[in-house]
């Protein structure tokens, strides 16, 4: 007897693209089987049973068919809507950045469960009403160290040696911090040789270090205990944007929307 043509998994919509007139691709993430593309027949029809339940934002348990190049999604249930996360725009905007920045990452295959359940926890704490964008740096990091690009913190990644309590500089190229002294001389370096756009390392002050390090090994919840003030906030977001932009080497759509959000949120 062969395997079954069909399995079961839950998963979270990544995405959606349309398909001919009436049917979708869906990407989602599992915890099993990790990213998949399949088919929803018929999901753009005004009464599909699937419709709802495949739309991005959408923890459901599906039921597939094994397909010749895609797989097909036959049968569909939501667990969890995440309605309050939908209903407001900002916190929509913060979930549907690290959809895209799962879906970046993340080729098709490839359990990684702790990614699953980081992702599924994260979109679960943005849901509730006192979420902030704590969360997003809390996800940016540990996205980064469940997928292998942990960022060194703690050594300089030229000369190894500790970091010292100053201002240290964060080479993305380098996926870590440059003491002063390592960064005056990569600076050195760019000028003999007359590059000027190659040197990238941004100025990382000694608190925002102090909050990258805890974050990076702390749960969330300690993490939201921290009280960060709007300037620490910018720093933290740029560093982490630019590692982020560096090894995916594009700027995220859903970033761009959503800075643009929260200047118009600020400006209120």
């Amino acid at each position: 007897m062969g395997t079954s043509r069909n399995y079961q998994t839950e998963g979270i919509i990544l995405k959606q693209t349309k398909l001919g007139e009436f049917d979708k691709i869906i990407t989602v993430y599992t915890p099993e089987f990790g990213k998949v593309r399949a088919v929803a027949k018929g999901a753009c029809r005004p009464r599909s049973k699937l419709g709802g339940n495949v739309e991005p934002l959408t923890y459901s348990l599906m039921l597939l068919a094994k397909g010749r190049n895609l797989d097909i999604i036959t049968q569909s249930q939501t667990i969890n809507g995440f309605l309050a996360l939908k209903s407001d725009l900002w916190r929509m905007a913060c979930g549907l950045y690290i959809l895209e920045l799962i879906d970046s990452f993340t080729v098709e295959g490839g359990e990684n469960l702790p990614l699953f359940e980081l992702l599924l926890y994260i979109l679960q704490q943005l849901s509730e009403p006192d979420s902030s964008e704590t969360a997003l740096r809390y996800f940016e990091l540990h996205l980064l160290h469940y997928l292998g690009y942990r960022p060194q913190l703690h050594r300089c990644v030229n000369c190894d040696l500790p970091l010292r309590p100053v201002v240290n500089f964060f080479s993305p190229s380098k996926g870590g911090l440059l003491c002063p002294h390592c960064d005056s001389e990569e600076n050195r370096r760019y000028e003999q040789i007359e590059v000027t756009s190659a040197k990238t390392s941004l100025p990382l002050s000694v608190q925002a270090l102090k909050v990258l390090r805890l974050w990076q090994s702390c749960d969330y919840a300690t993490s939201r205990r921290v009280k960060v003030k709007p300037e620490l906030s910018r720093e933290l977001e740029q560093v982490l944007c630019e590692y982020i932009r560096y090894i995916v080497q594009r700027e995220l759509k859903s970033l761009t929307w959503l800075k643009e959000l929260g200047r118009g949120i600020a400006s209120l």
